[in-house]
């Protein structure tokens, strides 16, 4: 499966949502739940966060085409596409807790996973960390995404994501594995146009976190 698969499935779910409204219409009630912190301006709160959702998931795929093609320019692809294979099953083949959840919901809950474990991919070795390459504001997007799924289902979502990265690299060798090779290949231009993206994501559509809320 390639990342183009899931974006003809999410192309699939934005034709279904023309036809009925159904995501729009549960972000209309979302952002009452919203904590103080999440602020978003504008006259019609709903469709800002529906386009964030939108773009947020749209960039899974890309997320992973990103990595891909680095780790292959590193000599790496060995160690990272255990990663990318659960980052696209996530769409491809969703698990029994996600198959109940379709159209553009469930795909939030999809990328919502695809982008938590590759934040997590990131945490889990001191070169990668190190180089910082995860951007506060794609942070930011996810603890969004957080909040649009709901607790308590988000933080069983965090826990799955936990187990995951347990059994692909949960032991101390691949926390000290030395991939700066692949850190080479990620501070080059192939990288430059996702972090633009996550720099405005939240910006474009009139999002942001109040200060003095919990978040950073």
């Amino acid at each position: 499966m390639t990342p183009q698969i899931v974006l003809e499935i999410i192309d699939q779910a934005r034709r279904q949502e023309a036809r009925s409204g159904a995501f729009l219409q549960q972000l209309k009630s979302t952002c009452a739940r919203l904590p103080e912190s999440v602020v978003v301006d504008g006259y019609q709160p709903a469709t800002s966060l529906f386009q964030f959702a939108v773009e947020y998931i749209e960039m899974a795929p890309r997320l992973v085409e990103c990595v891909d093609a680095c780790a292959r320019e590193a000599g790496v692809s060995r160690l990272f596409q255990p990663f990318l294979d659960a980052a696209i099953r996530y769409f491809t083949q969703p698990s029994v807790l996600l198959v109940r959840f379709d159209g553009l919901d469930g795909l939030l809950i999809r990328a919502y996973l695809c982008h938590r474990l590759m934040e997590e991919m990131h945490d889990s070795n001191r070169s990668i960390r190190a180089s910082e390459l995860i951007d506060l504001e794609a942070t930011r997007a996810n603890l969004l995404a957080h909040e649009l799924i709901g607790e308590p289902f988000a933080n069983e979502l965090d826990d799955s994501i936990t187990v995951t990265v347990l059994q692909i690299a949960g032991t101390p060798d691949y926390y000290n594995l030395d991939l700066d090779p692949f850190i080479d290949q990620v501070n080059n231009r192939a990288w430059d146009w996702m972090r633009q993206y996550w720099e405005s994501l939240l910006e474009r559509n009139h999002i942001h976190f109040s200060l003095g809320s919990g978040y950073f």
